[in-house]
């Protein structure tokens, strides 16, 4: 699948041994393939940040020592600046509209149940509980009664973080997640510069995110896909990181040989130990974290231990291993699933200490006093598995038809977004200045522009992992499969498409990527890169213009009824 360009001769010169094409490339050449230069073993392993320039500083007037300093503090200052710009319109009226917007009338009651009482609660009818909650003075129905709920809690209880901040109101249950997706444009910057190697594309693919309108909704609304998409991203990261690190510490343990060259080596690539490995073991508990926000984070689980054990054949396969697989399932398979499974096991089972130490709550004393072969296992824990398949049974055979219901076949190209919120205010009412009705509309829809732009990115992204063997491509797309192959398991079942807002943080980084080529690789001439640029930066300011010109619905901003039916680009969106 994701496979390094590097075979492994430790017995040949270091050229031959270093750029030696394998029989699999060479037949990969009739289709177009084009080998890597060639570079050291060690570089291939661990390629270096580069050093950060100053010569934009330096034309901006600054002295020489200033321009360094900044150039050396854009790692993190380029990043931050681009989380405060996303920031700044997520939080901008957060309480509005004051009221329930789509299934935040589950998430937020739930949140405050577990705030309470440690488990889901049990409320009234929505239509009886939602006004007594909005209203002035407030009535919270909240009854000890524990109650089936069909999503495991941790999403919840971050939700309940910002109601127990501000309070049961739109602010104080909206907070968390537009926290959360603020952090995930850093993150995504962050994460971008280590995948690509360079701040500029790094903020870049943050940029992009930071203008996407589905991820712009959900960070201003209480439901759980925007907490999964932030736990998958920081696990995603943090591979990265255990990534870099296993291969820098294979290339120390390469020989050196008399010349200086540091050499592929059998024994290093069949034998060596990578040492502990803390950021995998971080990245399992974030993973656990997804899956215990919603369960589709186990997936991510499933294609994340592939994807790293990928990683490790190609490192050992550059190393100089003479047959990787097999030492990637002496040397790492069992310490990568021991990383990751029981990790995100144990981190899932934290997640419902409320539960388990309540004695209300849904199915708690289901097991008690019940035998049978299975009765060695405590009691608290059969009841937990009762439970959960109950829930896996209620959400395979969720098929309630659903006027906005999709097929995943149509997220990418966004055939059907989710109404959110809509109200129509009549002339001189709420903000409506015409003589016709106005709309005020929150439409789960991302940029039509960076979505569009991103199904082109995907295309060539396949072309840069099987005919360029690319990792970065591979890594990308290995993300984005996880978060949406799965959904083709359960068209059958009422589903959405702002699930998809689990998978926005690759699409950014594969439409990045594609700029990325656009830009033109290092010592291209001037007018290359002028012409790039100049492409590269008219699709990234259509975009930001496209989000700016649908913010309007985005928002629930009050408009009039043609400016918004001008918006509706797709008879499907109405």
């Amino acid at each position: 699948m994701i496979r390094e360009n590097a075979p492994a001769f430790a017995d040949v010169p270091r050229k031959a041994a270093d750029c030696r094409p394998t029989s699999w490339e060479r037949r990969l050449r009739r289709f177009g393939y084009v080998e890597r230069p060639c570079t050291s073993v060690r570089d291939r392993l661990g390629v270096p940040f580069p050093e950060p320039g100053s010569r934009l500083w330096r034309m901006l007037g600054l002295s020489p020592a200033a321009a360094g300093r900044l150039a050396r503090w854009s790692g993190w200052g380029g990043p931050l600046l681009v989380a405060l710009l996303a920031g700044l319109p997520r939080f901008w009226r957060l309480g509005s509209p004051h009221d329930f917007v789509f299934d935040e009338t589950y998430y937020a009651k739930d949140a405050w149940a577990l705030l309470r009482l440690g488990y889901e609660g049990t409320w009234p009818d929505r239509k009886i509980a939602d006004p007594q909650i909005l209203a002035d003075p407030q009535v919270i129905p909240l009854a000890d009664t524990g109650s089936f709920i069909a999503h495991p809690p941790t999403g919840k209880w971050g939700i309940a973080v910002g109601e127990w901040m501000f309070g049961l109101n739109p602010f104080g249950w909206r907070f968390m997640t537009a926290v959360l997706g603020t952090l995930s444009v850093l993150m995504l910057c962050r994460t971008g510069r280590r995948l690509f190697r360079s701040t500029v594309l790094g903020c870049l693919a943050g940029t992009l995110m930071a203008v996407d309108g589905l991820h712009y909704v959900m960070s201003r609304t209480a439901l759980l896909d925007l907490v999964v998409m932030f736990f998958v991203l920081a696990a995603f990261g943090c591979l990265l990181i255990d990534r870099d690190r296993a291969r820098a510490r294979l290339a120390a343990a390469l020989p050196v040989a008399e010349d200086g060259h540091v050499r592929p080596d059998r024994d290093t690539g069949d034998r060596t130990g990578t040492g502990a490995r803390p950021w995998r073991l971080t990245a399992g508990f974030f993973l656990g974290l997804a899956a215990s926000t919603k369960w589709n984070g186990l997936y991510f689980l499933a294609f994340f231990i592939i994807l790293t054990l990928l990683w490790d054949v190609g490192a050992r396969r550059i190393a100089g291993a003479r047959h990787p697989y097999r030492a990637v399932l002496r040397e790492d398979l069992g310490w990568s699933v021991l990383s990751l499974v029981p990790v995100a096991v144990v981190t899932y089972l934290t997640t419902w200490t409320g539960w388990f130490l309540s004695d209300d709550g849904y199915g708690r004393h289901w097991a008690d006093g019940r035998g049978g072969t299975w009765s060695w296992i405590p009691a608290p824990l059969r009841s937990l598995w009762h439970y959960e398949y109950s829930v896996y049974q209620f959400n395979v055979g969720l098929h309630t038809p659903h006027k906005y219901e999709s097929d995943p076949w149509s997220w990418l190209v966004l055939g059907r977004p989710v109404l959110f919120h809509y109200e129509s205010p009549k002339p001189g009412e709420d903000g409506c200045r015409t003589t016709a009705d106005c709309s005020q509309t929150i439409l789960a829809l991302g940029t039509p522009l960076l979505w569009w732009s991103a199904c082109s990115a995907l295309v060539y992204l396949l072309f840069r992992w099987a005919l360029r063997r690319d990792w970065r491509a591979g890594a990308v797309l290995c993300a984005v499969g996880a978060g949406y192959l799965p959904w083709f398991l359960y068209q059958d079942r009422t589903i959405f498409s702002f699930y998809a807002v689990v998978f926005v943080p690759y699409l950014c980084l594969a439409v990045t990527m594609m700029l990325g080529a656009l830009l033109g690789p290092p010592g291209v001439t001037h007018k290359r890169r002028t012409q790039g640029a100049v492409t590269a930066g008219a699709l990234v300011l259509l975009i930001a213009w496209n989000f700016i010109y649908f913010f309007p619905i985005y928002t629930g901003l009050t408009i009039p009824y043609p400016s918004w039916h001008t918006r509706m680009w797709l008879d499907t969106w109405i």
